[in-house]
């Protein structure tokens, strides 16, 4: 605790930082130096880490990103609402499409940042998020909105299961089947075979056709790291 929580008598609150990329945990713990007199940040790299963390002490919120090896994000944030429900979690993601923010808040988070805006939003989102409160980024509220009150068409991709979008994801960033497998601690053989049902759920007919779709619904914009030029 800083001497001038001390001074205050205030009383941490315990923050979980989780996301694979250890350079991009130091930036986010610059952009949450203002709030170094409130809360006490440790850090996870994978999501089973972020649960052994979880059950070894008390934490307030997790900021989560969508894209972690193994267990994803959504699957995170699924256990933490299962497991941990006075949790509050605030996605942090490099995803700017209203279907990531709609899975994300369905599994049971509360906030939703993309990374281009963590610089302005981020400090409101954890102080509204930690309050019970619910955060959209401003960019994405609007289509949000219209994609649950029925304004805006539903993506074909709400036929897919969030590990299906997830292989999705990735074959569209260009990643091949074993580095999938490997990344999602998966078999080759059930890469292929979401990227099967993928193919059927979406009636598309080969891979290139896969690639253009995920292209045209912006589903190349991720953080993937090396797969996609880095985060």
């Amino acid at each position: 605790m800083s001497e001038t929580s001390r001074a205050r008598g205030l009383t941490l609150q315990n923050l979980l930082l989780v996301d694979d990329h250890t350079v991009v945990r130091e930036g986010l713990k610059r952009l949450l130096e203002p709030l170094a007199n409130e809360w006490r940040i440790s850090e996870a790299s994978t999501g089973y880490q972020a649960l052994e963390c979880l059950r070894a002490q008390h934490f307030d919120l997790a900021i989560v990103d969508l894209s972690l090896p193994g267990m994803s994000g959504l699957d995170l944030i699924a256990r933490i609402r299962s497991e941990f429900p006075l949790v509050s979690v605030l996605v942090l993601t490099m995803h700017a499409e209203e279907q990531y923010a709609l899975r994300a808040f369905q599994a049971g988070a509360r906030g939703y940042v993309t990374k281009d805006t963590a610089g302005t939003e981020l400090v409101t989102a954890v102080r509204k998020v930690a309050q019970r409160g619910v955060f959209v980024s401003a960019h994405l509220a609007e289509r949000v909105v219209q994609q649950l009150s029925g304004q805006r068409p539903a993506s074909p991709t709400e036929l897919l299961s969030n590990r299906e979008m997830e292989v999705l994801q990735r074959i569209v960033a260009g990643q091949r089947p074993v580095d999938i497998a490997q990344a999602l601690h998966l078999s080759v053989k059930t890469v292929s075979t979401h990227k099967r049902r993928i193919l059927e759920k979406l009636q598309l007919d080969s891979t290139a056709a896969l690639i253009r779709f995920g292209l045209e619904h912006q589903l190349g914009k991720n953080d993937l790291g090396e797969a996609t030029g880095g985060t």
